[in-house]
């Protein structure tokens, strides 16, 4: 009978191998930025949880907030994350033992250190989704501004470039408006996701250091407790949602940023970016090209693969490391640039000149009248649609060929198409067809719920910038109730360290959403 190999078990008793520290612990100390205050306030409150309980001494309480202050007003870029150590938590943890010994583990009881930095991550991105929505509401407002100053701008709207039906430029600009809306509404619950403690989970099962779960979360601002404690500790589908609609927002930025920069070519010469937007040929000196566009358009390429890529590190068994350690760096960063798209296109929107002669003459001189024609023929000469739809295309294809403007179409040609195709004219010789055929005409018929007439148009601008304005507040709100969570924590530690608890405290970068 074989004897059974003993299975050695315990800590490694050797150093990490160099490979491991360049491709693991290195990429890993790289991310220390956008955990480091939040490691901070993690460890602050879960110090102050044991004291509460009378589970650490006096001496090592002091002792470790005292670090723990000294730690967070300290940049992540001076502190020592040495990736020779390991990870972050165990780069801070040798630290800490190298300045206090012993007493540095009391940061360890009850709690691994995955639950550190899982509250760290979600107090570092609550406060980034915040300026995201923020941002964004900021984006729709300066939309909202230019719908309303060219509420009367009449354009050629198009569909797969081509021309369509007469619209005005504002109606075009909003509905670019709608789409980041929603998607910042979205943001908005997936707060509520971020915005949940899963402090005091321990590993799987909870601890029987803490009776309660609620102290931490409060200590820490957070509005809830995640209710189950392995589900606290691995979920990441909010994360995946969070990545998914800043990747759609940034869509919805890219498509406007697309059409612009077709449109502000010297084919088109619908509008120009404002010159700080643009950059210049090195080499051509005609050349300014509109560069932030180009910006634009490549980030929302980016936000795609790092959803995509999130996705597939995520899809491991339960339980992983794998699904988060990669979740510390992508997420913030996506987070981060989507903020930096969402200024831009603000910027972009908010400076950008329209060409309204060049729009108006492109709309007298094409056919976008064409489909207001065949509805007309269907309730003035008794015909089915398709039957006017033809006659119309006829009548179109006559004109152009005929070098006659859509505006200057009579009712003679359109008789004329009419026998051609059906053997019989429809009557409409001689009739004054210019109410019919006049772009600016054309939208003023369109005050129906969400048409383009300027009465239409002022009931969604004024809709939408209550909208705007409620996601702006709702976003200060959230945001002035972190900062006063935080700085309540401070003091407490302060006075648990034995230093007075008014003292100063870390803001500007500490306060800032992402790591710039």
């Amino acid at each position: 009978m074989t004897a059974r190999r003993v299975r050695e078990s315990g800590p490694p008793r050797t150093a990490a191998a160099p490979e491991l520290v360049d491709s693991g612990f290195a990429l890993e100390n790289a991310d220390a930025p956008f955990l480091h205050r939040g490691l901070n306030l993690a460890d602050m409150g879960h110090v102050l949880d044991l004291a509460r309980r009378g589970l650490v001494p006096d001496d090592a309480r002091q002792a470790v907030l005292a670090l723990l202050l000294e730690a967070d007003a300290t940049p992540a870029e001076d502190f020592p994350y040495d990736p020779e150590l390991g990870e972050p938590y165990n780069s801070r943890e040798a630290y800490f033992v190298s300045r206090i010994g012993d007493a540095a583990g009391w940061l360890h009881a009850g709690r691994p250190r995955r639950e550190a930095v899982r509250i760290a991550l979600r107090l570092h991105i609550r406060r980034q989704i915040v300026e995201l929505i923020s941002d964004t509401a900021r984006f729709g407002l300066a939309a909202v501004d230019r719908a309303e100053e060219h509420a009367e701008t009449v354009m050629p709207d198009q569909t797969y470039l081509q021309h369509a039906q007469p619209s005005t430029f504002g109606h075009y600009v909003l509905s670019f408006v709608y789409s980041a809306v929603r998607d910042a509404e979205r943001l908005l619950g997936e707060l509520d996701w971020v915005d949940a403690s899963p402090g005091g989970a321990g590993c799987v099962n909870g601890t029987r250091l803490l009776t309660d779960r609620e102290f931490i979360a409060s200590t820490l601002g957070f509005s809830d407790v995640i209710e189950h404690t392995r589900d606290a500790m691995w979920q990441v589908d909010g994360l995946i949602a969070v990545l998914a609609t800043s990747s759609s927002l940034l869509t919805t930025f890219c498509k406007l940023a697309e059409d612009l920069e077709i449109w502000s070519s010297s084919e088109f010469d619908y509008v120009d970016l404002d010159d700080g937007y643009t950059r210049a040929s090195v080499l051509m000196p005609q050349k300014r090209n509109p560069y932030a566009l180009s910006i634009i358009r490549g980030a929302s390429g980016v936000l795609i693969g790092r959803l995509a890529g999130f996705l597939a590190v995520t899809k491991s068994p339960s339980a992983r490391s794998d699904n988060l350690i990669y979740a510390y760096g992508e997420v913030p960063r996506a987070l981060d640039l989507a903020v930096r798209i969402a200024r831009l296109s603000a910027g972009v929107v908010r400076t950008l000149r329209v060409n309204t002669d060049r729009l108006a003459e492109e709309v007298r001189g094409g056919y976008t009248q064409a489909t207001d024609l065949a509805e007309y023929l269907v309730q003035s000469c008794d015909v089915d649609y398709r039957t006017a739809y033809l006659i119309v295309g006829r009548t179109v294809r006559a004109a152009s060929r005929a070098g006659v403007r859509g505006v200057a179409i009579t009712g003679e040609m359109i008789d004329e198409a009419a026998v051609e195709h059906r053997g019989t004219p429809l009557g409409v010789a001689g009739r004054d067809l210019s109410a019919v055929l006049d772009p600016w005409q054309i939208v003023l018929s369109r005050d129906a719920r969400g048409g383009a007439s300027p009465d239409a148009l002022a009931r969604m601008t004024t809709s939408l910038r209550a909208r705007l304005e409620g996601l702006a507040a709702s976003a200060a709100d959230r945001l002035a109730g972190y900062d006063t969570a935080e700085d309540a924590l401070l003091a407490a530690a302060r006075q648990g360290s034995g230093q007075h608890p008014s003292g100063p405290h870390p803001s500007g970068p500490h306060r800032s959403g992402g790591a710039r």
